[in-house]
């Protein structure tokens, strides 16, 4: 099948704030008009970022209830009609059940399926594995943020046959890049020249781990009196638990809570350092658009980012089980700071390198057209 314009349609949760919903939106923009027709299908509400999608209006919301929703499969059937999409894409194993729903029967259309983080606990229940290796046969394509997403499926069995390809997720460079007067920034954001300051962005669920960089500051303070740290991010099932410890935490006045933030670049900016304790994320946005910014980043090794950070070179990589692992790792940083600027320099230069916007747009667009043929 040959098709000059390939209408796309995604299916999502919601485009509400987050980095798989970020991914979206940037691949959207870059690919709608240009041999594509983007739209999404939010499943239980619409989110934030719908409105930076190239066609706001081409996002619905098709009205999922709590638990499993047979009206929400045959309302993301109409719209699938509707809208005489050629392919759906789907996000995680909950947006594709309900794809695979919608497809059956009449004209089956093909799935490109995306997997956008290792597997968590609760993926791997035998129900949840079952339903994956069920739903894997019927996609048409099958994709990874990282090696490690693609490693970790394999290792459960879930991809047998090696189809899972790798699509990296790319970053802005021109929009994210290093200030040019960065004591202006800093002093412009309210940080003092004496202040180090360890940033974390995020939605404020456990997977980002904040409390292992909450208690790593208890374990600091006393030592470095100039370390603050600045919380970038809001929504997650443990908000309110997070917000509890930072307003009660010892050194409270010495945490920035900031909230969501539409424009992150002043955020990332007015930071020494990005903290990324998550030990199961795929390939974090956060982690990309932070050293476009020139800004190093402290990760844990055992996830998706390691597969940019090279320890030594353009960051830090450590295992960070504990808040005791995590303040040894600033720890060394802190003894070290002159080094910040040339880990920056080369973080900026990996990023602009091998993750530029364009590269992932590219590779999405080879996985659809190939989708449809």
């Amino acid at each position: 099948m040959s098709v000059e314009t390939i209408r796309v349609l995604h299916v999502v949760d919601s485009l509400a704030p987050g980095g798989l919903e970020n991914g979206v939106v940037n691949v959207a923009r870059r690919l709608h008009g240009h041999g594509f027709d983007i739209h999404a299908a939010c499943l239980r509400f619409r989110g934030e970022f719908a409105a930076r999608m190239p066609e706001p209006e081409k996002v619905v919301v098709v009205g999922k209830t709590r638990g499993f929703s047979l009206k929400a499969a045959r309302a993301l059937r109409r719209h699938m009609k509707a809208t005489r999409a050629d392919l759906l894409h789907s996000h995680n194993l909950g947006t594709l059940i309900y794809a695979a729903l919608a497809s059956l029967g009449g004209r089956t259309l093909p799935i490109v399926h995306g997997e956008h983080g290792q597997l968590q606990k609760q993926d791997l229940t035998l129900k949840r594995l079952w339903q994956r290796r069920l739903l894997f046969s019927i996609c048409r394509s099958i994709h990874g943020v990282s090696s490690s997403v693609r490693d970790n499926l394999q290792s459960l069995g879930l991809d047998p046959q090696r189809r899972v390809v790798v699509t990296p997720n790319g970053v802005d460079c021109e929009r994210f890049r290093p200030a040019v007067s960065p004591s202006q920034e800093r002093s412009a954001a309210g940080h003092a020249p004496h202040e180090f300051v360890v940033g974390i962005v995020g939605r404020l669920v456990a997977l980002k781990r904040h409390a292992l960089l909450f208690d790593a500051l208890s374990l600091l303070g006393a030592e470095h009196p100039g370390l603050k740290l600045l919380v970038v991010g809001d929504g997650g099932a443990e908000r309110e638990a997070l917000i509890h410890t930072m307003q009660t935490h010892p050194l409270a006045a010495r945490i920035r809570w900031a909230g969501h933030q539409d424009d992150l670049l002043p955020y990332y900016r007015s930071m020494d350092l990005l903290a990324a304790p998550s030990e199961i994320e795929g390939l974090s946005n956060a982690v990309l658009e932070a050293m476009a910014c020139g800004v190093p980043v402290l990760a844990h090794s055992a996830c998706g980012n390691a597969e940019v950070i090279r320890a030594g070179e353009n960051g830090c990589l450590s295992e960070m089980n504990t808040a005791a692992d995590m303040a040894c790792a600033l720890r060394e940083i802190l003894a070290n700071t002159d080094e910040l600027r040339r880990l920056g320099a080369c973080a900026r230069d990996t990023v602009v390198r091998r993750f530029s916007m364009d590269a992932m747009a590219e590779g999405y667009r080879q996985i659809y057209r190939q989708a449809v043929t």
